[in-house]
């Protein structure tokens, strides 16, 4: 016999009644019961919350990258940012996750890397055609790495970009957002209030008019 064989008991030995046995099996029915019931309560929590927040985004309740309507600090993300490289960073606040891109031209580009579909984070592919692509991996969604336009999945919106700027010595600033679909020129002008006219007026930022309604000034 092996030692994880255990002897049968002997034929005169006293068995559970009956009693013990249907006290036995209500036990264990209602155990199951309650794993059943609590495995149910966390899947619909988990799935409601997903739902919600993806509701959430959709129509614009939860925050979103460059809804700020005030003027942003310049911040300073790198020393310098060679082509065919991106560099995750935060701005402009430190829970704004973002993503600058140097495209093989030369061209600086700076988006939000929150996912425009369900807030997933966006991530850069270097490899992935002409210029690479940023891509969800939550939902398979593609945003094209030039203009943040969608190009494939089921995002609905451009991802919002982050102005960029590269100074003499080869630092890169943050200096601005935009909101999805929004111009860099737009905003820009959005987030300069009346200490910075003269920017505001360098950029062709709309003036205010006589009759209250804003222009667009032309640049010299």
């Amino acid at each position: 016999m092996s030692v994880t064989e255990q002897p049968p008991p002997p034929a005169d030995s006293p068995g559970p009644t009956d009693a013990a046995r249907e006290a036995l099996h209500d036990r264990i029915a209602a155990d199951s019961l309650t794993t059943r019931r609590d495995y149910l309560r966390i899947v619909a929590t988990v799935s409601g919350g997903l739902a919600v927040g993806g509701i959430g985004v959709a129509a614009g309740i939860l925050h979103r990258h460059g809804d700020s309507d005030g003027p942003l600090e310049p911040r300073k993300i790198a020393d310098s940012l060679a082509p065919g490289e991106s560099l995750a960073f935060r701005y402009p606040e430190e829970e704004d996750r973002a993503v600058a891109v140097r495209l093989e031209d030369g061209t600086l580009a700076g988006y939000s890397a929150v996912c425009t579909h369900l807030a997933c984070a966006v991530l850069w592919r270097k490899d992935r055609g002409s210029e690479g692509e940023l891509y969800c991996p939550c939902h398979e969604g593609v945003f094209d790495a030039r203009t943040g336009e969608v190009t494939a999945g089921p995002p609905p919106r451009p991802l919002p970009k982050v102005i960029l700027v590269e100074e003499t010595d080869g630092s890169v600033w943050a200096i601005g957002t935009t909101r999805s679909g929004e111009s860099l020129q737009d905003g820009l002008c959005r987030q300069l209030d009346g200490t910075r006219s003269a920017l505001a007026e360098q950029l062709g930022c709309p003036v205010a008019s006589p009759g209250g309604a804003g222009e667009r000034k032309g640049r010299t």
